[in-house]
């Protein structure tokens, strides 16, 4: 029987090559990461050729040949030391020099002292790669050796194709480094420029922080400075300002603290076994709270400065231990999402630490010169005083000195300014008179009522158990008495029974007196549990139904007030307590007579009406008022209610005219107030 292929399934092997060849050059043309492009390419060379296995060997940084990937090659291949792995090496190495694809016939020995070969039991077909024209590696299949020469030599062009894609894809790959590496430098450039042209610690510090960031590609960098034995966060990125009695920025700064005492760099990973119990401490109080998942804190040391030129001083530089000299500050790089391999993450922070140490300690020397703040303001403010620019100067001088002659020159009104309510001035209160609840609430919010009008209803279970009682109490007496009336006639002929049972009817009679009255007061107090209107007026609740049906109250609980529109009108107004000095000597000024008031109502702001207040209207004491604090109430009469909305507990912003102050003193009297009771006292 024929063992030739069927044409069917030659077609059909075709088919399955080519795609997987569409697949790799797919690949090859994407910016897949190496740890996925070369197992992907690898397997599907090895998939098209049906061979055993396959390795991908690129150079190295030291010019060797190392093992990228591979799929089912002899573990003694892989050992280093086995002489092997040894014959191997040397025959890739030969061939990558060469330069060209080559088939290696199985158990085969090259070279004058044989050192070098195929030591395996297959085929090896090597073909080398290239980066454009820079040679990059080399690729090898291991295949089975009983095929025939020219299908052997297809098994070459084959690999010579593949390795063409995979070196597209180096290409790129290389291009792709340089231009990160020339975008890392122009970020590098950038952020040195920057970190370079402030002098202040502050700006300095943020510039660090947040450009530092983005240089180094972490989440969060922080910059803190230190003074005496303690360091203190300055900046920290992406944050404006820093909130110092945090818990987080209380636990970076223990962290930095003890890092800096300990004189040597932390680099945190999660694991905390080599860290001394301090250190261990600090940077798991902090973790617990930021989340991070590395954290890096280096401690900042001042560099030492030499003179271009001097080359003793350089040398002595060169000769001296860096951990010897002073720690500045620290620098805290974190990662909590970002993800930067380890080696490339230790080289962006030492090109930040670097500027970083210098900028600070230049920021430091400069904020460190007696009175700093002082010189740099008046150097910035020199230019007014020359040129052309001098006249002007002293023009505005000359009219800033008028205007502070004039604030205390001119006298203005001093006007105190206090919130308030427009209300009538009969006012009335309903109290709860007993503990109970409502049961029914005759009248609702804006509604008219007079004098004796029923408002609201309450119900005390109590009081109707003592009138039952009492009701139940006084009809036992009336028996008894119809009783005893009964048998006093009946004893006419017992004198001594008869006066008994007189004795005992008029006890009863007694009692049904005293049961009586005690039932006639319950009655009166049920009567009083309809609390009626005291006053002819409005009621001025809001939602009065809502809030009060089926609610327990207890005695003194004000229900309702009513309040008389048709009446006079005031102004209650809440001066604040600290200026009622201010109030007290105006009122003595006017020898009694009353101070006039201004006041606008809020739902008129435009308009503003006139009132006056006397001194009797001005309550004796303070009280404390949940919104404006300590307040003294005032009562402000009205002139006149034209154009005045007629509406209770309408607010209003008041002004009580307090006579004529220097235009300085009514500007800044509660100014100078506060600075001596905050800052002085």
């Amino acid at each position: 029987m024929s063992t030739t292929p069927s044409p069917e399934t030659v077609e059909q092997t075709k088919q399955q090559i080519r795609a997987l060849i569409n697949e790799i050059a797919e690949l090859s043309r994407s910016d897949t990461p190496a740890e996925e492009y070369y197992p992907a390419v690898l397997k599907r060379i090895v998939d098209a050729l049906a061979a055993v296995g396959g390795a991908v060997w690129l150079l190295d940084d030291a010019g060797a040949l190392r093992l990228s990937y591979q799929i089912n090659v002899s573990q003694n291949l892989l050992d280093a030391e086995n002489e092997d792995a040894v014959r191997h090496g040397r025959l890739l190495t030969r061939l990558f020099s060469r330069g060209q694809p080559e088939l290696v016939p199985p158990n085969s020995m090259l070279g004058e002292d044989q050192q070098e070969g195929n030591p395996t039991q297959y085929l090896l077909v090597v073909a080398p790669l290239f980066s454009g024209k820079q040679p990059a590696g080399v690729i090898e299949v291991f295949q089975r050796p009983n095929s025939a020469p020219n299908i052997q030599r297809g098994y070459q062009r084959f690999l010579e194709q593949m390795a063409g894609l995979i070196g597209e894809w180096l290409k790129g790959r290389t291009l792709q480094k340089v231009a990160d590496r020339q975008q890392m430098w122009q970020r590098a450039d950038h952020f040195a420029r920057l970190v370079h042209d402030n002098l202040d610690l502050h700006d300095t510090a943020y510039t660090i922080a947040n450009e530092g960031r983005q240089l180094i590609g972490c989440d969060r960098v922080s910059v803190a400075i230190k003074k005496g034995r303690h360091c203190k966060v300055r900046a920290i990125s992406g944050q404006d300002s820093i909130e110092n009695r945090s818990n987080i920025v209380t636990a970076l700064n223990t962290l930095a603290t003890r890092v800096c005492a300990a004189g040597e760099a932390l680099w945190y990973d999660g694991s905390t076994l080599d860290l001394p119990p301090q250190l261990e401490e600090a940077i798991e109080d902090y973790v617990d709270l930021s989340h991070g998942r590395t954290i890096t804190v280096l401690p900042i040391r001042r560099p030492e400065r030499v003179v271009e030129g001097d080359v003793k001083a350089k040398e002595k530089v060169q000769r001296e231990d860096p951990t010897q000299r002073e720690i500045i500050g620290a620098l805290i790089v974190e990662q909590i999402e970002s993800q930067v391999p380890q080696e490339e993450l230790r080289s962006r922070c030492d090109l930040v630490y670097e500027h970083a140490a210098r900028a600070l300690s230049n920021a430091l020397s400069h904020n460190e010169l007696f009175l700093m703040p002082l010189w740099r303001f008046l150097g910035r403010a020199m230019w007014l005083f020359r040129g052309s620019a001098l006249p002007k100067t002293l023009a505005i001088l000359t009219l800033i000195t008028a205007a502070l002659i004039a604030m205390f020159v001119v006298k203005i009104d001093l006007d105190l300014e206090a919130n308030g309510v427009l209300q009538p001035r009969t006012q009335r209160q309903v109290f709860a008179h007993v503990d109970g609840e409502v049961a029914e609430v005759y009248v609702d919010h804006g509604d008219v009522v007079r004098a004796g009008d029923p408002l609201v209803k309450l119900r005390n279970r109590e009081l109707e158990i003592e009138i039952a009682g009492l009701q139940g109490q006084l009809e036992e007496a009336e028996k008894q008495i119809a009783t005893l009336t009964e048998l006093i006639r009946r004893s006419v002929r017992d004198p001594l029974e008869q006066s008994r049972l007189i004795g005992q009817q008029e006890e009863y009679l007694t009692r049904r007196d005293t049961l009586e009255a005690q039932l006639a007061l319950l009655q009166e107090k049920e009567a009083q549990l309809v609390r009626t209107s005291p006053i002819d007026g409005i009621v001025m609740d809001w939602e009065l139904k809502k809030r009060l049906r089926a609610r327990p109250v207890v005695t003194g609980q004000v229900l309702a007030n009513i309040a008389d529109p048709s009446g006079e009108w005031e102004l209650e107004v809440l001066m604040p307590e600290k200026r009622m000095r201010y109030l007290d000597e105006a009122l003595e000024q006017t020898g009694g007579q009353p101070l006039p008031v201004e006041y606008i109502l809020s739902t008129n702001p435009a308009v503003t009406h006139h009132g006056h207040l006397a001194a009797e209207a001005v309550a004796a004491r303070a009280e404390l008022d949940p919104e404006e604090g300590a307040v003294v109430r005032l009562r402000v009469d009205l002139d006149s209610l034209e154009g005045v909305s007629r509406r209770p507990g309408a607010e209003v912003i008041a002004d009580v005219k307090c006579g004529k102050r220097s235009a300085a003193f009514v500007w800044f009297h509660e100014v100078v107030e506060w600075v001596r009771a905050n800052l002085l006292f």
